[in-house]
């Protein structure tokens, strides 16, 4: 069949893929350049955040987890399995027993107390991957386009405008622009500031979700760190604001005090697609096409993004075949 998927982020691209393998032709409609996605700017380590339904999650995390595997495996540009630390100030009898998550993820085992800084009265150590997005949604998208896709540079503004390409199913696919195209307000920015400083030899993820002055994570990458960060639902502002930037060092700082002598590069803020539930769904009365929605992944997008796609080409079989 003809499909156009509309966004050409991390989601967009991981549908314009799978649909590509199994045979059709596929169109990818977007008009923001790979750098100027939300996804460009993710700190893309593997993590369950702000999505639901829970049981959905951990399915669509349980799949991504092992492709993303698979490629840091195969060497895959930007793609890395990277040891990790969460952070917990409870008690250990508090935490029982291991979160959701945790099925996906492998051996899980308890930091030994020498691991933790000062505060912490427990945490997991585990390993996710961890997506160095400059790298690797360049790398996606060549691959799309060398497997067949077409590439339309529009801005749309509703989704029939993607009607004159003649398509036989539409993939709604355009993360925090996906809710206006088809009138959907329970879609909500979630903005997230993070801080990009240099390296100074670390290659320990560590993440404290509670953390009394917000939530802190570290996550190294090849040339530097990726610092946050912030989680806040209804905030459009794009602009970093200095304070938070402020805040966000000093929190990393305290679950990583190596970081006491790296060097700023910049802060970066973005706008991640929110809602109450990820929307992954056939919808066949929108449109005079079949549409296939793929929005909502709040902070989840890396996480959970290959499982919603693999969704996506089964209900764009059901089309086919229907």
């Amino acid at each position: 069949m003809r499909v156009v998927v509309v966004g050409a982020g991390v989601s967009g691209l991981n549908c314009a893929r799978l649909l590509l393998h199994a045979g059709h032709g596929v169109t990818v409609v977007s008009s923001d350049p790979l750098h100027r996605t939300t996804s460009y700017l993710a700190a893309a380590v593997w993590f369950p955040t702000a999505a639901g339904p829970a049981d959905a999650v951990a399915r669509w995390g349980a799949t991504t987890y092992g492709m993303l595997a698979a490629a840091a495996e195969a060497h895959v540009p930007g793609v890395v399995m990277r040891e990790t630390l969460v952070l917990y100030r409870e008690a250990p009898d508090r935490l029982l027993p291991l979160p959701g998550w945790a099925a996906a993820v492998g051996e899980v085992r308890a930091a030994d107390r020498d691991e933790l800084p000062p505060g912490y009265a427990r945490g997991l150590r585990f390993v996710v991957p961890l997506v160095e997005m400059p790298e690797y949604l360049p790398y996606l998208h060549e691959r799309v386009l060398a497997a067949g896709a077409t590439q339309v540079v529009r801005r749309v503004t509703r989704l029939d405008d993607v009607l004159d390409l003649t398509p036989d199913v539409i993939v709604n696919a355009a993360g925090m622009g996906a809710g206006a195209l088809v009138d959907d307000d329970t879609v909500y920015p979630v903005r997230g500031q993070i801080v990009r400083v240099t390296n100074p030899g670390l290659t320990l993820s560590v993440r404290d979700e509670q953390h009394p002055d917000g939530r802190a994570y570290v996550h190294p990458r090849s040339t530097d760190c990726i610092l946050g960060g912030t989680l806040e639902e209804g905030n459009w502002n794009t602009e970093p604001d200095p304070a938070e930037t402020t805040a966000i060092l000093e929190r990393c700082t305290d679950i990583v005090p190596r970081l006491a002598d790296a060097q700023v590069i910049e802060s970066v803020a973005g706008l991640r697609p929110g809602r109450p539930e990820v929307r992954v769904e056939l919808d066949g009365d929108l449109l005079p096409v079949p549409v296939v929605h793929n929005y909502g992944h709040g902070g989840s997008g890396i996480t959970i993004g290959w499982g919603c796609a693999q969704d996506v080409a089964a209900l764009v079989a059901e089309v086919d075949q229907g």
